[in-house]
């Protein structure tokens, strides 16, 4: 778990390229770091000003850091040494590394070359950057290799690693929508509620939304709605954990009627609510305002 008295906190996310700095630095975005990759070592004294500006809400960021900004990497070191200078920032250097087979094959399977061997052998460009990255592996606070790491268990690593106390990344986005418009092209999973009676056919009832009191207790009041919610809840807290326990950040959830103004409204609130015991919950509700005249 990562625990400072600090309030600020950045992390260089460094290391052997192919090491897995791409998951790592994703895994940073999941626990709520701002995430800039590949920033040059010249430019990281004008980051820490903006980041000390007051008027930034900016505590928590992960800088990857790596060979791709090779010109720049001997400002590298003066540029740690201004970090150490800066006692309202708690630094933190992750090394990423893995055995010179494994990048080998790693590489091979991408088809990519290596950034220090463009024309040659990639256990070549290997060998340089080991090289030239000795010295920061020595300054680094954590070194995790991924020689036989999958990227879910480097995720699982770096989460626990630096996951705050009792911080929750998993959360369920719940999205109303009409089909009119179209299924929203992010959702995970997808619910019809269009076999339900739509208010838009009571006269007084086609102005107002799902959000409407009125709307809803009509939206509810029938029986079909009740066992729907209850066996779509019931199959939603088996799933949740199991997303959970796969390593995903947030399952976005659609609820869909005709026209996203009433019956899938009223249901995604409904699911929400049941939802946030236990989850992180959001709820958007994408067409609620795009019939006509509305």
């Amino acid at each position: 778990m990562w625990n400072s008295e600090q309030d600020t906190k950045l992390v260089i996310i460094t290391g052997m390229s192919g090491a897995g700095k791409t998951v790592a630095v994703q895994s940073f975005e999941d626990l709520g770091y701002y995430c800039v990759d590949n920033l040059p070592p010249a430019l990281l004294p004008k980051f820490l000003e903006l980041m000390k500006d007051s008027r930034n809400n900016i505590h928590k960021v992960a800088l990857v850091m790596d060979l791709r900004g090779r010109e720049f990497f001997d400002s590298l070191f003066g540029a740690l040494d201004v970090l150490g200078e800066e006692d309202w920032l708690n630094e933190h250097i992750l090394f990423l590394d893995a055995k010179d087979e494994e990048l080998v094959t790693r590489y091979k399977e991408t088809r990519r070359s290596h950034p220090l061997a463009a024309d040659g052998l990639p256990l070549e460009g290997i060998q340089k950057e080991r090289a030239m990255l000795d010295e920061l592996r020595g300054r680094a606070q954590r070194i995790i290799d991924t020689t036989t790491l999958k990227p879910k268990q480097l995720r699982e690593k770096i989460l626990n690693a630096y996951m705050e106390d009792k911080q929750e990344i998993f959360s369920v986005n719940m999205v109303s929508f009409g089909y009119k418009y179209g299924i929203p092209i992010d959702a995970d999973l997808v619910f019809d509620v269009r076999f339900l009676p739509n208010p838009h056919y009571v006269p007084q009832m086609q102005p107002l939304t799902g959000l409407d009191s009125e709307v809803s207790s009509y939206v509810f009041k029938w029986s079909d709605t009740h066992k729907f919610n209850e066996k779509v809840l019931d199959l939603l807290q088996f799933m949740l954990p199991q997303y959970k326990k796969e390593g995903k950040s947030q399952l976005v959830v659609g609820i869909g009627c005709t026209g996203g103004q009433h019956r899938s409204v009223a249901i995604a609130e409904h699911f929400a609510k049941q939802l946030a015991t236990n989850y992180i919950t959001h709820v958007s509700h994408r067409d609620i305002d795009k019939r006509k005249g509305f």
